[in-house]
């Protein structure tokens, strides 16, 4: 049975974590399944975006309690390995050209972090549950941090990480991890309407932004020069620029939006 269920409606995928006997933890083969689902979705031009979410009580629990026993009798090498495919998981996500949404619900511990913070727009249910647990098992949150400090507020996202306390949806929001917090058994709702701003945008537009955002923090200031001047001028070139401008001096709307 796929771990991953992924479903497609109107030019966007839903991707669900498909693993509620065990709060959706993640293990290799999840991994790799959501490794491949989002390197996959990417090669696709008729997308329009992505949903993330997890099956059942919870988002997700973090890593799975099995996989970890197996870790106690790991050598360095096979953790390094195990963590280098860890890695890969969010990196796919986080590089994806298409804007990806998460929604949350239920909780949030661990791992699970790291996929809330490589989300572009994230939906958290009230009483979520999030917690950076990793201290608390005499290990670190290593892997997602990358992730974590590209998205986060440092100094609010910093002491949750040291301590490992549990924190609520509102925490969240405030440290960066959450934009939206709705009332529990809402968040579909609020993905659909979050959703239609999405598609009413030029999907080139919307990729090529993606890259640029993504791109930008290692950039110096020649290179931002160079990279933001270039894509305009091509976007603008572009058959979606041109259709995108002449529509709005002409009135109308533009042949990709959605109604």
């Amino acid at each position: 049975m796929s771990l991953v269920v992924v479903t497609e409606m109107e030019h966007v995928a839903y991707v669900k974590l498909h693993r509620p006997e065990v709060r959706n933890a993640f293990n290799p083969e999840m991994i790799a399944e959501i490794t491949k689902v989002f390197r996959d979705l990417d090669t696709r031009a008729d997308l329009r975006a992505i949903v993330l979410q997890g099956e059942g009580k919870a988002f997700c629990a973090g890593a799975d309690l099995n996989w970890m026993r197996e870790m106690v009798n790991f050598s360095f090498a096979q953790n390094k390995e195990d963590s280098a495919k860890l890695f890969a998981m969010f990196e796919a996500i986080a590089e994806c050209t298409l804007p990806v949404i998460g929604h949350i619900h239920g909780a949030a511990f661990g791992g699970a972090l790291g996929l809330v913070a490589v989300c572009d727009e994230v939906i958290a249910e009230e009483g979520t549950q999030f917690c950076f647990s990793e201290v608390k098992l005499g290990i670190a949150p290593a892997v997602i941090s990358a992730f974590v400090n590209r998205k986060a507020l440092a100094g609010k996202v910093r002491p949750l990480m040291l301590s490992g306390v549990v924190f609520n949806s509102h925490v969240a929001q405030q440290a960066g991890l959450v934009n939206e917090i709705v009332p529990a058994g809402e968040g579909h709702s609020a993905v659909q309407r979050v959703l239609h701003s999405y598609l009413q945008c030029g999907p080139t537009a919307v990729r090529a932004t993606k890259k640029l955002l993504n791109k930008i923090p290692s950039m110096n200031w020649s290179q931002q020069q160079e990279s933001t001047t270039t894509l305009i001028a091509e976007l603008r070139a572009s058959t979606e620029g041109q259709e995108g401008l002449k529509s709005f001096l002409e009135k109308r709307e533009p042949s990709w939006r959605s109604h």
